[in-house]
């Protein structure tokens, strides 16, 4: 039985031209996937009225509040001692929100209680996985 967990934050959404919408958005852990860590942002945020959800290293947002991090869609940087800001690209456009880093470190701290880091390959079920990619589950 796999373990999920949300946690609530707000963010401010930096947007353009120079305006900032606050919302809540979740950050969900679920060990089975163990690297992995999913920011939700509710219907009312998105462009198209759905939720949309992103996934990501759970240790790029580790590295990303200690410093810039990130390559491809999704870059993870401290701003000032207090907020992290992650910038989130898409065929659609650019999103960048800002959260408080304290939320972010609790939320990192309850998933390293969930699977330890360093610990996250021991958690997957390799064979299982792969069995159900060939079998083109």
């Amino acid at each position: 039985m796999s373990t999920v967990f949300d946690h609530t934050v707000e963010v401010r959404l930096i947007a353009e031209p120079p305006a900032a919408r606050y919302f809540s958005a979740v950050l969900r852990y679920d060990d089975s996937d163990p690297l992995a860590v999913r920011l939700v942002f509710p219907a009312d945020a998105s462009l198209d009225g759905s939720e949309v959800a992103w996934a990501f290293a759970r240790d790029l947002l580790d590295a990303g509040m200690r410093g810039p991090s990130g390559e491809g869609d999704v870059h993870v940087w401290p701003r000032d001692g207090a907020r992290t800001v992650i910038e989130l690209l898409s065929q659609e456009g650019v999103a960048v929100v800002e959260f408080d880093s304290a939320d972010l470190r609790r939320f990192l701290l309850c998933s390293y209680d969930v699977v330890p880091a360093g610990q996250e390959h021991g958690e997957l079920d390799l064979e299982s996985g792969l069995d159900a990619l060939l079998r083109g589950v």
